[in-house]
């Protein structure tokens, strides 16, 4: 007699991408505290934290619009030109004093939105690939930026500079605008019609549209919030810098760095799979990465070996993972399958 398939282990204990990209996130912190202890620093002093906060707020920000961009099966590369040009516009605005602040990041956030309505007008509208639209809309960006400003730009008033300045605690109040970011977004995503829509489109936009999904609609708000979202980061590093600087976002690599944020934190890239929380401990973990290279004086070209790895082993475990997870061709299954909870 044929031996019976045994049964599959509970689903409760199966642990999900977001816990296994948090797990390493603690792994990074333990070891980065002790290689920064070896030389004799305090890897928890202040000062370091306040580094690690900040350098996860600007990326957080940007990795939270790619995200969404991602989820609906696209792409956005012209987030760094984004960057650069909110922080010029913004600069420009502002410099003819305080009173200029909100007129500035009004028309920053509104100029933003409209390249993120055209990204997602080209994508949606046009069947062109995000790939390939928002790095035609990076090469436009890029080519102004070049041709109109030569180095930095306009100014920051005292005002607007104490956003980067001031703290609640340890805690950079840039921050905590980035967390609430996140948690919106994550509202969004679980309790509204867009943030479903999302899902669905990124996970088959055909099947969408036959179920009576407007298909375009979620495209163009994601490439619009991505946009406006690298728009806010642009304006906290005018405020941190004091200056527009037309090169900040490419210098930054806010592309691919966001991307690959995206991928560390569980999404993945063909969209309609993954979640905002998994994507901000993938920024934390770059983050604590780049500090502790720093500290250790890390070779920058290495720098880059180690981020590479951490993203190939990473996408490679989520991959052999969803492979032991497909059902069985014949005979029982390899083990159960993924709940539609899973895929966010």
């Amino acid at each position: 007699m044929a031996a019976l398939p045994r049964p599959a282990l509970p689903r409760s204990r199966h642990l999900t991408s977001t816990g296994i990209v948090y797990g390493v996130l603690v792994i990074a912190i333990v070891v980065g505290a002790l290689m920064t202890a070896s030389k004799g620093r305090n890897f928890f002093s202040v000062g370091n934290i306040d580094n690690i906060l900040t350098t996860t707020t600007i990326l957080g920000f940007i990795a939270i619009g790619q995200t969404l961009v991602i989820l609906v099966g696209s792409l956005d590369l012209s987030v760094p030109f984004v960057v650069s040009l909110a922080s010029v516009t913004g600069a420009g605005i502002m410099a003819d004093g305080a009173g200029r602040i909100v007129p500035a990041v009004l028309v920053t956030l509104l100029l933003a939105a409209v390249i993120g309505l055209v990204n997602g007008a080209v994508v949606s509208g046009l069947k062109v690939h995000g790939f390939i639209a928002t790095l035609g809309m990076g090469l436009i960006l890029s080519g102004y930026l070049a041709s109109n400003f030569q180095g930095s730009f306009g100014r920051a008033p005292r005002e607007f500079r104490l956003l980067d300045a001031t703290r609640i605690g340890p805690v950079p109040i840039a921050t905590l605008l980035m967390l609430a970011a996140a948690v919106l977004a994550i509202l969004m995503l679980r309790r509204t019609r867009l943030g479903h829509h999302l899902y669905a489109v990124g996970g088959n936009a055909d099947v969408a549209r036959m179920s009576g999904i407007r298909t375009a609609a979620p495209v163009v708000a994601a490439h619009v919030l991505c946009s406006v979202l690298a728009a806010i980061a642009g304006l906290l590093l005018l405020a941190r810098l004091g200056v527009g600087q037309p090169t900040v976002g490419s210098q930054g690599s806010y592309d691919l760095m966001s991307i690959a944020a995206v991928v560390l934190g569980g999404t993945l890239l063909a969209g309609g799979k993954g979640n905002i929380s998994g994507t901000i401990a993938g920024v934390a973990i770059f983050a604590v990465l780049d500090n502790v290279m720093g500290v250790m004086q890390t070779d920058p070209f290495l720098k880059d070996v180690v981020r590479g790895l951490v993203i190939v082993v990473a996408v490679a475990v989520y991959a052999r993972r969803d492979l032991d997870r497909r059902p069985a061709r014949f005979g029982g299954t390899v083990g159960p399958a993924v709940t539609a909870q899973e895929a966010r």
